[in-house]
């Protein structure tokens, strides 16, 4: 079983060595795809994540309550993620220097369950995308969220990520690359033909103020298909929050932008 699984890893490593990435891309609830992490990266997304729960001092990832065969945040996603960087010179993807952000979704509690991370994250630093270190994998975290202690953190091994009324703060780039947000509170168009001039509007004066302060705009809970993908792009939304790995991949690689 154990060699199965090198093999295993060894075909996935080569089969994206080649992938052509995408800065746009991120695969929500990635653990819920059939391979979680190995599709994304088979279909170049750069942003990946992972909902967390703290369970007896374990970080088992999960939606809602993890059952018994839930797998651990190190498991599926650091330890593999740190394994390629190192037999590819430092790089998720080869020949592309940038890196994938793992966004961690706090469910349970932000400083317990933030200083559980921080601990695991401590192993793989010198795989990490920091302000001072430029590495293979950027840690966001995301939901339940301890700022200050983020903020704080001498070692700085994770970013935040950001909601609208963070916009203003003095929090820099570095400290918070992303703004998200979810469509629904910012409008309400369901995908199809075109949205209203003054919902588009909202769009576009959302991203103005995000991209002021240097940081990308994510919005979850989107219309999920190419229309509005291309709206969203075309508005100034910097990444592209989906369940459909494969199809983002082929629109992109297809310059429908």
């Amino acid at each position: 079983m154990k060699y199965w699984i090198l093999i295993s890893s060894f075909v996935h490593i080569a089969g994206f060595a080649q992938t052509y990435p995408h800065e746009i891309a991120h695969a929500h609830n990635d653990y819920a795809q059939n391979n979680p992490l190995f599709d994304a990266l088979e279909n170049g997304f750069t942003g990946i994540e992972a909902d967390v729960h703290l369970v007896h001092g374990a970080l088992l990832v999960a939606h809602n309550h993890p059952g018994d065969n839930a797998k651990t945040l190190d498991a599926l996603y650091l330890k593999p993620l740190d394994s390629i960087a190192r037999q590819n010179g430092g790089l998720i993807y080869a020949n592309h220097n940038i890196p994938v952000v793992l966004l961690i979704d706090i469910k349970t509690d932000a400083e317990a369950t933030y200083k559980a991370i921080a601990e695991l994250l401590f192993a793989y630093e010198k795989s990490l995308n920091t302000p001072t270190h430029k590495g293979a994998i950027q840690i966001v975290i995301s939901g339940n969220r301890p700022i200050d202690l983020i903020r704080t953190d001498p070692r700085h091994l994770s970013a935040l990520d950001g909601r609208p009324e963070d916009i203003g703060k003095r929090m820099t780039s570095a400290e918070m690359p992303w703004i998200s947000e979810n469509y629904n509170k910012i409008i309400k168009w369901n995908g199809t033909g075109s949205p209203s001039a003054s919902e588009y509007r909202q769009l576009q004066e959302l991203a103005l103020r995000v991209h002021a302060e240097n940081k990308k705009l994510r919005l979850w809970a989107i219309p999920d298909n190419v229309n509005a993908w291309r709206v969203l792009l075309d508005a100034g939304i910097d990444i592209i929050n989906t369940d459909k790995l494969q199809e983002l991949n082929t629109f992109l690689l297809n310059g429908k932008l």
